[in-house]
C-alpha cells in the first residue's frame, strides 16, 4: 500500500505523521462493528466547550443498511462519488447550532465537531483502517434524507475503510494520490504573539 509520511520540521508522533486522506478503498473489505464502535467512542472522548458535546454522527455502513449506505453515497458530488463509493462506511458529521444546557448560540460548535472529527480519523489510523474527510456533498439533501431539524448544520462526509491499491482508481484521481503530501511553511500559518509574525 501506497505510504506518504509528513516531512515534519519537528518530531511527531507516528500517528499524526503517518495519516494521511487516500482515495483508494478497498470496496471488498468491510469494516468491523468493534472497529466502528472504537471511533465512535474516540470521537466521543473529544474536548468540546462546556462539554456540551455539540457533534453528531450519522454511521452509513454498507455491509450493516446499503439502502442508507446508497443514499448517503448519492449526496456526494460527482467527483467524489466516483471514489467514495468504495468506502464500506460513510460517517456525516454534524453540529448542533445552540448549546445543550442554556439553548444559547454555541460559536464552539463547529470547531467542537472537527476536533471531534479528528480524533475519530486518528483513531481510524491507529486501527489500520483511513479515513478520507469530504467537504463536497449536498447539505440540504442530507438534511432532507437523513431527517436531519433545523438547528444542525452537517459538516463533512467521512468515508472510512481499509486502503486499497492506487491501480483501482480512476486515472484522474491517480497523480494526486501518489504525489507528496505538502503544507504551508510553519511560518505562514503559526505566528508568535502578532499576526503575520512568524514563529519560526
Amino acid at each position: 500500500m501506497l505510504n506518504k509520511p509528513a516531512q515534519t520540521q519537528a518530531a511527531i508522533h507516528d500517528l499524526i505523521k503517518q495519516r494521511w486522506s487516500p482515495r483508494a478503498f478497498d470496496p471488498e473489505k468491510p469494516v468491523s462493528d468493534s472497529d466502528l464502535l472504537a471511533l465512535l467512542e474516540a470521537a466521543r472522548w473529544a474536548p468540546s466547550s462546556y462539554n456540551d458535546q455539540p457533534w453528531r454522527f450519522l454511521v452509513f455502513n454498507k455491509a450493516a443498511d446499503s439502502t442508507a449506505w446508497e443514499q448517503a453515497v448519492s449526496t456526494l458530488v460527482t467527483k467524489n462519488q466516483q471514489w467514495a463509493k468504495n468506502a464500506p462506511v460513510l460517517i456525516l458529521a454534524v453540529a448542533m447550532h445552540n448549546f445543550g444546557h442554556n439553548g444559547q448560540p454555541n460559536r464552539c460548535a463547529q470547531y467542537d465537531t472537527g476536533a471531534a472529527s479528528v480524533s475519530l480519523c486518528l483513531q481510524a489510523a491507529a486501527l489500520g483502517l483511513v479515513s478520507h474527510q469530504m467537504g463536497g456533498f449536498d447539505g440540504s439533501k442530507a438534511r432532507t434524507l437523513f431527517k436531519l431539524p433545523e438547528d444542525c448544520q452537517p459538516m463533512a462526509m467521512i468515508a472510512i475503510g481499509y486502503q486499497a491499491e492506487t491501480e483501482l482508481l480512476a486515472d484522474e484521481f491517480k497523480d494526486a494520490e501518489t504525489a507528496p503530501r505538502t503544507r504551508a511553511a510553519l511560518g505562514e500559518r503559526f505566528f508568535a504573539g502578532a499576526w503575520n509574525n512568524a514563529y519560526i
